[in-house]
């Protein structure tokens, strides 16, 4: 009974109802703690809103396997991702040919939106605080609780919420983050990615998805990167007739007035990005993002890595933790471990000792992704034709066979052993 009482008492606040919450929220119910999430957004994402494609690797399927109830529903939402296959194409003769292929992959792809139903639905509602916004949060003189101040923003009324430990998942610009590392600037990549969605129900058998399976032969079980000149592009399957792609243009940084990432286009825009897409890549691979509704475009940063990633009774995970560029598919598995590894660390130590836990979750994590994220940034200056610190740039061309190992997702650190 006592110990029944010592778990009730555990309670944590988390901030970002996103993967990387919704994951720790997983992990720590689990454990017996009790869980709270705030985020702002007024609802849980429904349908497929502005969001794109992921890959999973095989220890974050395992991982979600283990949280939902019916371990056979990660099927339904993805779809096997066997082949890792980088090609290059020439932007004068739109000829295209291998590079590298790996058909070890063993990752699945999922639709963002079709993830995070998957995992919010096997967790109690009553957990989530939508449409709270993050304000601030105090700790106790003793380190025994944290107060978190939360926004109601259909009325404006200010709440109060107390527990003992505030797990930052509020993404790579992380205000939680910024009391602590108020000078910490992310870097930005000198690319954005325009990125989109193509839902071909209905029109399987029509001139573009034929064409495209033509030139994309392995679609279905086949991760694609096809590398121009100073630039790359990323194609493969989602479950229910989609096709993810994802197209890389270096540019200045842009103007980002709003707290994200992700930027409002125009017309005229896209229209741009059409016109540079027709010089670099196949006629078919052009189709399909003309054909895409609504595309959109993130502005591509990471940052050094941290060295500290908690403070007293705040810790970070996910793209807090750690903001990543995209090329090693790490971002939402990175988000699924940190959670896991925190669950652990915490079940083994107990609230009692939350600075042990902490501590040891932080020195789990931080040479990970520490490691995974400077590979990332490397594999995205690679493939973007940009120099890197030896003063090269990479030319599919005349690239050694030593340069095209480089390519491969089963390079990256830690890629099938992480603890």
């Amino acid at each position: 009974m006592a110990e029944k009482q010592k778990k009730k008492k555990s309670k944590v606040i988390i901030v970002g109802g996103s993967i990387a919450g919704v994951s720790c929220a997983h992990a720590l119910t689990s454990i017996g703690w009790q869980v709270v999430v705030i985020e702002k957004s007024a609802a849980p994402p429904t349908g497929s809103p502005t969001g794109a494609g992921l890959g999973l690797d095989p220890l974050a399927q395992m991982l979600i396997t283990s949280w939902i109830a019916n371990p056979h529903l990660l099927q339904h939402p993805t779809l096997p991702l066997t082949i890792d296959q980088n090609q290059a194409t020439d932007s004068s003769t739109k000829v295209s040919w291998t590079l590298t292929r790996d058909e070890e992959c063993n990752f699945r792809a999922a639709h963002w939106a079709d993830l995070h139903g998957l995992l919010y639905n096997a967790l109690p509602p009553d957990i989530f605080l939508w449409g709270h916004q993050f304000i601030s949060f105090s700790i106790s003189e003793d380190k025994s609780y944290i107060k978190v101040k939360a926004k109601v923003l259909r009325n404006d009324k200010i709440v109060e919420i107390d527990g003992n430990l505030l797990v930052a998942a509020d993404g790579c610009l992380s205000l939680i983050r910024q009391n602590f590392l108020p000078d910490l600037k992310l870097r930005y990549s000198r690319y954005c990615a325009w990125r989109g969605v193509l839902d071909f129900s209905g029109r399987e058998d029509s001139e573009t998805i034929e064409g495209i399976r033509k030139a994309y032969p392995d679609l279905g079980k086949c991760l694609y990167f096809d590398l121009g000149s100073k630039t790359h592009c990323v194609l493969y399957e989602l479950p229910n007739k989609r096709l993810n792609w994802i197209f890389y243009v270096n540019q200045p940084e842009p103007e980002i007035k709003r707290n994200s990432v992700t930027m409002k286009v125009s017309e005229d825009m896209i229209d741009e990005m059409m016109k540079e897409a027709e010089k670099a890549w196949v006629p078919e691979l052009v189709k399909v993002m003309k054909e895409t509704k609504n595309p959109f475009l993130n502005a591509i940063y990471d940052c050094d890595p941290l060295r500290q990633i908690y403070w007293d009774n705040v810790v970070l995970i996910g793209d807090a933790a750690h903001p990543t560029t995209p090329h090693g598919l790490r971002s939402t598995n990175m988000s699924i471990l940190d959670a896991a590894v925190l669950g652990k660390c915490l079940e083994k130590w107990g609230v009692e000792n939350l600075h042990s836990a902490l501590g040891e979750y932080q020195s789990i994590r931080v040479p990970v992704t520490s490691k995974q994220v400077l590979h990332s940034r490397k594999l995205g200056r690679i493939k973007q034709g940009l120099h890197l610190p030896n003063g090269k740039q990479f030319d599919p061309k005349k690239a050694t066979s030593e340069d095209l190992k480089e390519l491969q997702q089963k390079n990256m650190p830690f890629f099938t052993s992480v603890y």
